[in-house]
This record gives C-alpha cells, sequence and structure tokens, in this order.
C-alpha cells in the first residue's frame, strides 16, 4: 500500500471517527450526565494524538530543514511557519491553563469564563490549533498537508458544536450574551451565530383564543 492511500485512509477515517465522538458520544454525555466520562476525555486526547501523528506519513526525511527539502524555499518562508507554531503553541496550551485542564478535558463545567484570552474568542483553544496546524502546512506544503489542515477544520468545528449546545443549556442568557459579545473564533459575533428566535403563535399554527 502507497503513502497515498494509507493517508487518504487515515484521515477519512479520522474524520469519521472525530464526528462519531464529537457530535454523537461526547453531545450525548453532556446532556445526560452534564459533563464528559473519563473515557469519553480519553478519546478525544488520543484522536488528537492520532491527528498529530498524521503527518510523519507524509513529511519528508529531511523535514526539520525545510530550505534543504524544499529548494525554492527561502530561510524567511520557514521562519514564518515555526513563528506560527510557536504563536499557535502558545495561544492553545496557554488557553488551556486559563480555562483550567479539568475544564478543557470536559471533566467540571464551573463558571462561564469570559477573561484572559477568552475575551477575543470563545475558543481560543482551537484558533491557537489552527496556528500550529497552518504552521506545520507553511514548512511542508502539499497537497497533503492541505488535505491535513481540512481535517483540523472539520474536527475542531465538531467538537465546538458540542460543546456550545452544551454551554447554551448550562448557562443559559450568560452564554447567549457572551456568544453576542465575542465571536466563536475570533473577534465580533456574526449574525450566523445568533440563535434563532422562536417563531410567534401564529406563525406556529397556535393561535390563542381571546
Amino acid at each position: 500500500m502507497t503513502a497515498t492511500w494509507v493517508y487518504l485512509i487515515s484521515t477519512v477515517a479520522l474524520g469519521l471517527a472525530s464526528c462519531a465522538i464529537f457530535r454523537v458520544r461526547t453531545r450525548r454525555e453532556h446532556t445526560e450526565r452534564g459533563r464528559l466520562s473519563v473515557a469519553s476525555s480519553i478519546l478525544e486526547l488520543v484522536l488528537c494524538l492520532l491527528y498529530a501523528a498524521v503527518p510523519y506519513i507524509y513529511n519528508p526525511p529531511c523535514w526539520p530543514w525545510v530550505w534543504a527539502c524544499t529548494p525554492w524555499a527561502t530561510e524567511a518562508w520557514a521562519a514564518a511557519g515555526y513563528v506560527l507554531i510557536a504563536v499557535g503553541a502558545l495561544i492553545a496550551f496557554g488557553s488551556m491553563i486559563w480555562l483550567g485542564l479539568r475544564r478543557s478535558f470536559g471533566q467540571h463545567v464551573g463558571e462561564l469564563v469570559q477573561s484572559g484570552p477568552y475575551r477575543f474568542s470563545r475558543n481560543p483553544q482551537g484558533v491557537g490549533g489552527t496556528l500550529l496546524v497552518a504552521g506545520i502546512a507553511v514548512l511542508w506544503p502539499s497537497w497533503f498537508a492541505l488535505g491535513w489542515a481540512v481535517l483540523w477544520l472539520v474536527m475542531f468545528h465538531a467538537m465546538v458544536l458540542s460543546e456550545e449546545e452544551h454551554l447554551r443549556r448550562v448557562f443559559g442568557e450568560d452564554f447567549l450574551r457572551y456568544r453576542r459579545q465575542v465571536g466563536r473564533y475570533i473577534g465580533r459575533h456574526t449574525p450566523r451565530d445568533e440563535p434563532r428566535a422562536p417563531a410567534p403563535p401564529e406563525q406556529n399554527g397556535l393561535i390563542r383564543s381571546e
């Protein structure tokens, strides 16, 4: 089996697994238990570790020295990739520490955190992870790297959707107010982030008699 087929099979499998874990298992546990079980937290960690291992399928043998592997790439180009990786790691792991490891792994809810990096993004861990992934793709540009980056977006967005449903149930109006102030990923909110208002009784066919 060629590396291309191994890559395709592994990425499709990870994409399907992420949907099953984030949009089915964790979503159900958030609804029934209010937090994740230890088993689900471990599954999420394993999924992330498997995702991190995927680049080794397509990285060239001399990947630590990108300008030696790709003659067209300059040292400045490589430096940009390393900067993205460093900044992304700082934001992602710094946000985890700020939020707390137990909350980051879904083991504890506590209060709604809106301070620190969460003033600028409702999901700073994912924003940092995206920068990290982008940095790796910049260092080793290829169709494989592009597919890997897209896979990250699919996995991360699936996780965010389930977490937001959970936070809306737990914190109610506090979370709705927070989402009106801060964007899902960065900056201000967008109209698509707004929850749908319930239709008036007349539109639901529930016209009250006076």
